[in-house]
């Protein structure tokens, strides 16, 4: 029977699973980025129906393995440029082997020393990281929409309670309304958490956007007392961030809650070279980011930080005899979440292993190679949409059909792979360069695959137009 296994055994069984692991690192880099169709096809493989009797553990690993490993997406291996993913660094994926093995919880710190002795270690390192403010209070969550719903939920219960109405004794109806202003290109992640606190359409504004995706102040929308403000750092297509100098200030002079959208932008400020791009972030009251985009941690791993450990405190504390605690940073009290993995281990991981100066590397790494890829497709007749002032590269092929057939070559290429957006009414490869692992060979070998697809794409129309009388022919 599965639970008669002793500690030898399961020993062994993690030993295996580590090897299995160690070997899909090796072979990643000889992978296509994305699985083929073989690859998917055999994930029938996996039983449709529940075994009625146990399955030996080595069997279902064995499985996992054969069956699984071709079927990843290789974003790990440094030429995954789609949706923000970063890769892992090898300490935090190190570290992620280890505590999953502890499997602790970190609700409350009596419930792990360890993990709550790291989450306290790796949450003062990211604020210093980030030149936030040294009273600030950071709570790890699953990522950034979490983050993002947390800091506004705060920011809710904070105005609401200048206003005198505590929402912990009378909720939200018949409550003041609030107001919130946007950017008109904010994540959608942030009208997903908006919706989720009791904030409808009606009661937002959006601020245009200039050519870069950057909120133009002058044509920001009135704030005041009731008006929750959300900025963001690292636009999501053009990597821009908002003029926060200019703005926050404004803001707090009404007496409007701050709240920042920084998934992966606001790392930039861990780079002397780069923070430049997010002067004055630091005045905010409330920010979100990931710790598994730029930071490399395994995923699933986002921050919520806040100015005021208050602010936290008054929106997420519970009262339970069996839950009381003496401690000041007791994670259940400071966010969504009871039951939680311990997410800051592998933060602490991964930033002690590369420490001050080898955090700025990561993102000055990250920016010279977007600018490096955005240089080569340039030289080779590509539109870049907007300028590479961190790790985004927008790229336009012409019309728009266009441009998506070459996003869907580059693909099934495999080579790389790039996703696609729509930019100021315009269809856009999206190429994100965020993966520790990536090389100058990567770039090198990613331009050059993304030129022959669109060479291709050319061949094929013209082709079709001599032959066809000017009908399109399916691509191959």
């Amino acid at each position: 029977m599965i639970d008669s296994i002793d500690s030898t055994r399961h020993g062994d069984l993690i030993r295996e699973a580590a090897l299995r692991a160690a070997a899909y690192i090796e072979s990643r880099s000889a992978r296509a980025v994305f699985p083929t169709d073989e690859a998917i096809a055999a994930l029938d493989g996996f039983a449709a129906d529940l075994a009625d009797d146990p399955v030996d553990p080595l069997t279902i690993l064995d499985q996992l393995d054969r069956l699984g490993s071709p079927a990843t997406v290789v974003n790990t291996a440094g030429r995954y440029f789609g949706f923000v993913t970063g890769g892992t660094e090898p300490a935090a994926a190190a570290a992620s082997v280890l505590t999953g093995t502890w499997d602790q919880n970190i609700a409350l710190p009596v419930m792990s020393p360890v993990a709550a002795h790291l989450d306290a270690l790796a949450a003062r390192w990211v604020v210093d990281l980030l030149g936030l403010p040294a009273t600030s209070l950071v709570s790890f969550c699953g990522g950034a929409s979490i983050a993002n719903l947390s800091g506004l939920l705060a920011g809710r219960d904070a105005l609401l309670h200048r206003m005198h109405w505590n929402v912990d004794e009378l909720g939200l109806t018949g409550a003041p309304t609030l107001r919130v202003v946007a950017s008109a290109e904010a994540h959608v992640s942030v009208f997903k958490a908006l919706r989720a606190i009791g904030i409808g359409k009606v009661n937002i504004e959006l601020a245009p956007t200039d050519h870069a995706g950057r909120i133009d102040v002058a044509q920001l929308p009135r704030l005041d007392e009731r008006t929750l403000v959300v900025l963001q750092a690292g636009n999501v297509n053009t990597g821009h961030s908002d003029p926060f100098d200019d703005i926050i200030p404004l803001a707090h002079d009404t007496g409007a809650w701050v709240h920042i959208d920084g998934a992966f932008g606001l790392w930039a400020a861990a780079s002397p070279r780069r923070r430049s791009q997010v002067f004055g972030v630091a005045g905010a009251d409330s920010w979100a980011t990931d710790a598994h985009k730029w930071l490399n941690a395994p995923y699933d791993s986002g921050l919520v930080i806040f100015a005021r450990a208050d602010d936290a405190r008054r929106a997420f504390a519970v009262d339970a005899t069996y839950l009381a605690t003496d401690s000041d940073r007791a994670l259940m009290h400071l966010g969504l979440q009871m039951s939680q993995r311990a997410r800051g281990i592998e933060a602490w991981a991964a930033i002690a292993a590369r420490g001050r100066s080898g955090m700025a590397d990561l993102v000055d790494a990250s920016c010279d190679h977007a600018a490096r890829l955005a240089d080569l497709l340039t030289a080779g007749g590509v539109e870049i949409l907007a300028p590479v002032v961190l790790n985004q590269v927008l790229v336009s092929f012409g019309d728009d059909a266009t441009t998506d057939a070459i996003i869907d070559a580059v693909q099934r290429d495999g080579t790389c792979w790039a996703g696609g957006t729509t930019w100021h009414g315009r269809r856009a490869m999206r190429l994100s360069v965020s993966d520790r692992a990536t090389t100058t060979s990567d770039i090198a070998a990613s331009a050059a695959a993304i030129l022959r697809c669109r060479d291709t794409i050319r061949e094929y129309r013209y082709s079709a137009a001599r032959n066809s009388a000017g009908l399109a022919v399916p691509l191959p």
